[in-house]
């Protein structure tokens, strides 16, 4: 007689507080994604010092994009920079003298206004109203990619300046125009002269920023052709565009332009928090675990099935095709032979081993298909023959 010793009560639970651990392990996660957004924020207003969003090709801008430094330069070497954002302040500009009119953007502009502001241009960028701007002036269908290239004219400012950072559009000029840093079938700087000075068009701005300036000969370019001496009106685009400015440039205003300066990054934060709180959950799930099959299928009944698909679909020759392989492979390592033995050598050496005729074993191991079940047993019979007599052997 056995004794059964009844299970103890389990011991009274007592409430416990959380440990430091437990808490740390709890808000780890929480606290990683605060430090990262952290750090993404001081990014950010390290790689934008002003505050703001970047102004490319701005007199005022020390990004990377603006041009700042280029403004600073001409300053120094005593040419007099007027930042304007409205057509009205440039021709205003234009009335005290004979000046330089810098165009890089024509978004908020009338074209057609510009047009009659007398003086040299000089218009950097694939601006809008080019046909007003510079006439006469035709682009060529592809863009041509920014790299350095040499002048390859006569222009005294290019020549001068040597190799620069040039491309973006390219240009076919009017009759008596000069091309220069050729692009494909036109050049990415076309100067030519205009009713009240000259007109230069320069593809691509790049050789124009803080970030490009000080690159081979593009600052050389850049205070040539617009350190001329006389004083420089540089058009920007407005900060605020006026309603009444131009109706056609408000039309052409994009997406992009109606966003918030800010939402590329709330975008990009967002999907770092994403990929984030992914992380921390999934890490939740666990490891895979591996369980058991819950049925157990045996080889002969294997076999079988695949024999019955076999014989619903008349399959033969795959099922013969299987059978001779199985047979070869088995029977070749014990008659001594390697595995890339030929069908020659493996005939040869199977009927000296077994007796049998050399045609007949090379028909069951090499032959045509069955035709007929009955031929498919047979064939199944005979090699199993064979293998039997080279075990027994």
């Amino acid at each position: 007689m056995s004794l059964v010793t009844p299970p103890s009560a389990p011991p009274a639970s007592r409430p416990t507080s959380p440990t430091v651990r437990s808490t740390w392990r709890a808000w780890r996660m929480v606290a990683l994604i605060g430090v990262v957004t952290v750090l993404v924020s001081v990014i950010a207003l390290l790689v934008r010092p002003g505050g703001g969003p970047s102004r490319p090709l701005d007199p005022d801008d020390t990004t990377l994009a603006g041009s700042k430094a280029l403004a600073e330069l001409l300053r120094a070497r005593g040419v007099t920079v007027d930042r304007v954002d409205s057509v009205q302040a440039a021709a205003d500009k234009a009335s005290t003298g004979h000046r330089l009119l810098l165009i890089t953007d024509t978004t908020y502009f009338n074209e057609f206004r510009l047009s009659t502001i007398p003086g040299d241009r000089l218009i950097v960028g694939n601006v809008f109203g080019l046909r007003a701007l510079a006439p006469g002036l035709r682009r060529v269908p592809e863009p041509a990619r920014t790299r350095l290239r040499d002048p390859e004219c006569g222009l005294p400012a290019a020549t001068a300046a040597g190799s620069a950072y040039m491309g973006g559009m390219a240009f076919r000029g009017p009759p008596g125009a000069t091309g220069c840093y050729p692009a494909g079938d036109g050049h990415t700087l076309i100067s030519f002269p205009n009713a009240g000075g000259t007109t230069t068009v320069v593809g691509d701005g790049s050789f124009l920023t803080n970030q490009r300036l000080a690159e081979d000969g593009n600052a050389a370019l850049a205070i040539n052709l617009i350190g001329t001496g006389r004083p420089v009106t540089w058009l920007v685009r407005p900060d605020n565009p006026p309603q009444g400015e131009s109706a056609l440039g408000e039309s052409r205003r994009s997406m992009y332009d109606l966003m918030p300066a800010g939402i590329a990054w709330a975008l990009y934060m967002s999907v770092i928090a994403l990929v984030l709180t992914a992380f921390w959950r999934g890490r939740r799930l666990g490891p895979v675990v591996t369980e058991k099959l819950p049925v157990v299928v045996r080889a002969a009944e294997t076999v079988e099935g695949r024999g019955r698909l076999y014989r619903a679909r008349r399959a033969r020759q795959r099922a013969a095709d299987s059978l001779r392989a199985g047979t070869i492979d088995r029977l070749t390592p014990r008659l001594g032979l390697g595995s890339g033995a030929g069908a020659h050598e493996v005939v040869a050496a199977l009927a000296a081993r077994t007796g049998q005729d050399p045609q007949q074993v090379g028909a069951a191991l090499y032959g045509a298909p069955p035709v007929d079940d009955a031929g498919l047993v047979g064939l199944a019979g005979y090699l199993d023959f064979i293998e039997r007599q080279v075990s027994e052997l």
